[in-house]
């Protein structure tokens, strides 16, 4: 049955959708000898898929992974980084790290550490970061100073960012400290830098920030030991099964 090849490309685990698109860009593939083009539509069981001049067929498709890692600071959550610094992909081993198709899912910052999910599974990676699914995303922040509940509160209902207001947050206090304040933000959102930048906005510099949860997949969960930074973890059938129904759920 003919479909996207975006689509097939990431549900084979070739690459998420937005790295087959760039593929597709970039003249790496080719459907019956003839460069693709986006949007082009295929039949996997007539066609012959090729990426960098290597057949795709499903029986090649590698077994699908899901890993849940805690990223540390001074490391991009990217495959790779013209500037040459460390990606999410080093913190693996080898086989893990070749051919695989492995690829964060989203992003978080470069000075930031926390959860990221690691997939092969391109199709579940586009539900998950899809806008209209609004997966929500848990962090733990230590700010500068003492922000007034007046503060907060307008954190809450949105603030201008790119001329464009924020959505809703829920942000809470965890702990007051001499001239710091830990809190935790659960958004449903993840524009560029977001929390540092409204935070900054509204006086209160972000000092760390951890991400500590996405959707129902949590960082440190009951009954699995603890996750070290720069150290990952297979996540287990209940948690996958849970990020599915998160993405089902969210749709309606």
């Amino acid at each position: 049955m003919e479909a996207r090849l975006q689509k097939i490309l990431s549900q084979w685990g070739v690459a998420s959708r937005r790295q087959a698109e760039e593929m597709i860009r970039q003249s790496r593939v080719r459907i019956n000898g003839t460069l693709a083009h986006i949007g082009q539509k295929v039949d996997p069981d007539c066609d012959i898929i090729t990426v960098d001049g290597n057949p795709i067929t499903v029986a090649a498709r590698p077994e699908l992974i899901y890993l849940l890692l805690n990223k540390p600071v001074g490391v991009v959550s990217t495959c790779d980084d013209p500037q040459g610094r460390p990606t999410v992909l080093d913190l693996l081993p080898q086989e893990l790290n070749s051919g695989q198709g492995i690829h964060p899912v989203g992003r978080l910052d470069f000075e930031s550490t926390g959860a990221l999910i690691l997939t092969n599974d391109g199709e579940l990676t586009y539900q998950l970061t899809h806008p209209r699914h609004s997966i929500s995303k848990t962090y733990r922040v230590l700010l500068q100073g003492h922000p007034s509940e007046s503060v907060l509160e307008t954190w809450r209902q949105g603030v201008i960012l790119d001329g464009r207001k924020t959505r809703k947050a829920l942000v809470r206090v965890i702990k007051r400290l001499a001239n710091q304040t830990s809190i935790e933000i659960v958004l449903k959102e993840g524009r560029n830098r977001q929390i540092r930048r409204v935070a900054e906005i509204l006086g209160y510099p972000v000092i760390k920030l951890q991400r500590t949860a996405i959707g129902p997949i949590k960082l440190h969960s009951p009954g699995q030991s603890f996750l070290p930074e720069g150290s990952y973890r297979s996540l287990t059938d209940l948690e996958i099964g849970n990020l599915h129904s998160s993405v089902s759920i969210s749709s309606y």
